[in-house]
């Protein structure tokens, strides 16, 4: 059953089924604006905050999970572009590190920073039928940032990470389940009840020595994307 929560994200009720929280990302694009960045981590503050059992779930409504960067305003703020790509590296970092259990429930679209959002959380739930993974960098000529790399490879088979970023090829559900880079896959309408089941068992795990665990694990991929001189 789903409880309100105290969080109004983008005009919408962060939400709880039990001890899983349910962040939604929205219903647009979803592309990392500022605004939206902000919003995201004063959600994860709550969540840290809240004492007991949780874990988290990212859900996303419509055609995209999310498509990353917001480069319309990367086109209007040049001059802002450095820490900009700091401040989505410090989500990604965060998310990676989270000492929650967290899981992505990728109903549709999921490309380049949304991609790799997706891959910083424990496990990802993705559509069978409809909807891409992909890392388009390459096509795009936007070569990915030495954080962003050790992010990827840190969490993608070796050959399947480099696949993924010099061919930039769209995964389907099945695909990115064969190719490991989502855990499992679920029908359309289905895909958030396949990711709360996911994280439900997980709630009780103790945050501090989660969180720990998830820091050792992946310090040299959190001091590469904490590095502000290797963002560009």
């Amino acid at each position: 059953m789903l409880h309100e929560f105290t969080h109004a994200f983008e005009g919408r009720e962060m939400q709880r089924d039990g001890d899983v929280f349910i962040l939604d990302l929205g219903a647009d694009e979803n592309r990392f604006h500022p605004d939206r960045l902000s919003t995201l981590n004063t959600a994860l503050d709550e969540i840290e905050a809240f004492e007991g059992p949780k874990a988290l779930v990212t859900s996303a409504t419509g055609k995209f999970w999310s498509n990353g960067l917001d480069l319309d305003w990367v086109g209007a703020n040049p001059d802002r572009l450095q820490s900009y790509v700091v401040d989505v590296q410090a989500l990604l970092a965060r998310v990676l590190t989270l000492p929650v259990p967290t899981v992505a429930a990728i109903q549709g679209h999921c490309f380049a920073a949304g991609a790799m959002l997706a891959l910083a959380h424990d496990f990802r739930v993705m559509r069978a039928d409809r909807g891409f993974f992909c890392l388009p960098e390459v096509d795009i000529q936007i070569p990915f940032t030495v954080g962003m790399s050790a992010l990827i490879q840190g969490r993608l088979d070796k050959q399947t990470a480099h696949e993924v970023m010099t061919t930039g090829r769209r995964y389907g559900g099945t695909d990115a389940v064969a190719a490991r880079i989502v855990d499992a896959v679920a029908d359309e309408g289905k895909v958030l009840a396949a990711a709360v089941e996911l994280a439900r068992p997980l709630a009780g795990k103790p945050a501090a020595t989660l969180g720990t665990i998830k820091r050792r694990m992946y310090v040299d991929v959190v001091t590469a994307l904490s590095d502000p001189a290797a963002t560009l």
